[in-house]
């Protein structure tokens, strides 16, 4: 067994498994393919962010799959940013890398007093948060040499970011599967943008991954995410395959058939005009 696939080496040996782990495969690489993720003549360096929840989990074991199937001819680092959050168990992402054979790199950097100490009460702690975790694993990227920062968000969590920009925001956007940092040095990546949140879930159960639950979002309640969440976990239930279809349409803009100027022309449409 080759070093890429030690991870699947206590896998269920069933056909429900096998059938899930190649959709993952699969709508990954038509996200890489899609988005033009793939290195273009050289061969690129990608920094695996690994929180220890089951989507960034599946990110790595999706992307070893396909690296191990000669599909994706990229070096992975996997690397994981301890916040300094109460509790978390230091010992659990550097012993499991280890056992699989992942090259990885942990950094301690106390944000989790940061984030405390400046938000105020109610507000939610998650932004500030990510933009102090973002910011150190685009240094971490730089220091390691690496050309992408790639990101476990799945096709529910770009739903999500795209109703809460709607009701709350006011402005129609979600999360872009490739984007170029403002330095305009690093790639960010999403590879996992067409996987379903509820695969992800099966996938870690059945690999059995060491999940590490947040201390932070989590331990807020009533969060403008989660009632999104909610929402649109009850549409899919009353009917299913709408959030499939909700995430076709953010692949099917017609700006013309919208209300922004700045990207469709209408002072410029003019009768007798083809």
């Amino acid at each position: 067994m080759s070093d890429d696939l030690a991870l699947f080496r206590a896998a269920p040996d069933s056909v429900s498994f096998r059938k899930l782990r190649k959709r993952l495969a699969r709508q990954t690489m038509e996200a890489i393919t899609a988005y033009d993720m793939r290195p273009d003549g050289m061969r690129q360096r990608w920094l695996i962010c690994l929180s220890g929840g089951k989507d960034s989990y599946g990110l790595l074991a999706t992307l070893l799959d396909l690296r191990a199937q000669g599909r994706l001819d990229v070096d992975l680092l996997a690397c994981n940013l301890d916040q300094g959050q109460p509790g978390f168990p230091k010992h659990v992402l550097p012993d499991f890398l280890t056992n699989i054979g992942v090259p990885h790199r942990i950094e301690y950097r106390d944000t989790y007093s940061t984030v405390m100490e400046k938000t105020a009460p109610g507000q939610t702690l998650c932004s500030m948060c990510s933009r102090l975790r973002r910011g150190n694993l685009y240094r971490i990227a730089r220091e390691e040499g690496c050309d992408a920062v790639v990101l476990g968000h799945h096709r529910d969590d770009i739903l999500e970011t795209f109703f809460l920009n709607l009701f709350f925001g006011g402005r129609l956007e979600a999360m872009p599967p490739k984007l170029l940092n403002e330095e305009g040095d690093l790639l960010v990546l999403r590879p996992l943008s067409f996987c379903a949140e509820d695969d992800l879930e099966k996938f870690a159960q059945a690999l059995n991954f060491p999940i590490i639950p947040c201390t932070l979002c989590g331990s807020q309640d009533g969060m403008q995410r989660q009632q999104v969440k909610a929402m649109l976990t009850e549409w899919e239930r009353q009917s299913p395959g709408r959030r499939e279809t909700m995430f076709r349409a953010l692949q099917t803009a017609r700006p013309g058939h919208l209300l922004d100027p700045t990207l469709f022309d209408f002072a410029g449409l003019r009768p007798g005009q083809s």
